[in-house]
């Protein structure tokens, strides 16, 4: 396996890192390789959607909004013609 070296990570970033590590019970490692692995495989998965599938996927999670059904009657082409 190869190794990776990620220099000038703010201390802030690096405590965030450290905590969440730690509430999942692994090392930062871990977390770093979880994260890297999770960020990129739905990044494939997106690559696979056209933009309306990759915005109902970002927004499905929202809930959907059910909008009543409007009868219409066709309307014949002379009346835009008037």
């Amino acid at each position: 396996m190869a190794s990776l070296t990620i220099r000038q990570i703010d201390d802030t970033l690096k405590q965030k890192l450290r905590i969440q590590a730690a509430l999942h019970g692994w090392s930062m490692e871990e977390e770093v390789r979880v994260i890297l692995r999770n960020a990129l495989q739905e990044q494939s998965i997106n690559q696979d959607l056209n933009i309306a599938q990759r915005i109902h996927q970002r927004f499905a999670a929202l809930g959907g909004v059910e909008f009543p059904h409007i009868e219409r009657e066709a309307t014949p082409i002379k009346a835009y013609l008037e």
